[in-house]
């Protein structure tokens, strides 16, 4: 991997050298939007979202013209679009990758094409920002000097309850996601 977090995206991409920037959204407040997504929106050739639509109302309220590519890249199509991306990477694209909320590989798209590009020695590089298991992890009162992030807990009971029995003896805090119940079932009133 080459460069940085701390390396603006516009600082990477030298002549003919495409690259990847993974790029963090805010994850429920837009004050929480960076000034390098705001840049890396307005000058990427490509932005692989995960959903076209959330990203081009967010690029809006942030007062950003994309003028690059706008494609979709999600978990039903990233299988098809990952060597699509490689290939425009390889000819000197760069190629921003976001997600509806957070960071682009951590429970969201992006893996696929990350593991990719590393294999064939492309350019990542990443805008970091807002983050749900730090986040998480900063309010909760927890311990922090010793944390995991374990994915999503499975749905079926079983198989919830083997995943839990698994990691009930781990002397670290524990991070889980959990996906909402299917629309409709509650309402908080709070977005």
């Amino acid at each position: 991997m080459k460069g940085g977090p701390d390396t603006e995206a516009h600082d990477l991409h030298q002549a003919g050298e495409g690259q990847i920037v993974l790029v963090a959204t805010p994850i429920g407040n837009l004050q929480d939007a960076t000034d390098r997504l705001r840049t890396v929106l307005a000058s990427a050739e490509i932005i692989a979202a995960e959903d076209t639509r959330t990203t081009q109302r967010l690029a809006t309220a942030l007062g950003v013209e994309i003028r690059g590519q706008l494609i979709s890249h999600h978990e039903h199509n990233e299988q098809r679009s990952t060597p699509e991306l490689l290939e425009k990477v390889r000819q000197g694209a760069t190629v921003a990758v976001v997600t509806d909320a957070g960071m682009p590989v951590v429970s969201d798209p992006g893996f696929r094409l990350v593991q990719a590009a590393v294999q064939d020695g492309l350019t990542v590089t990443c805008a970091p920002g807002a983050s749900a298991v730090t986040t998480a992890l900063a309010v909760s009162g927890l311990p922090s000097d010793r944390f995991s992030f374990e994915g999503f807990v499975p749905k079926k009971h079983g198989e919830k309850t083997r995943f839990l029995t698994d990691l009930q003896d781990q002397p670290r805090t524990l991070i889980f996601f959990e996906s909402p119940p299917p629309s409709g079932r509650y309402a908080t009133g709070n977005d």
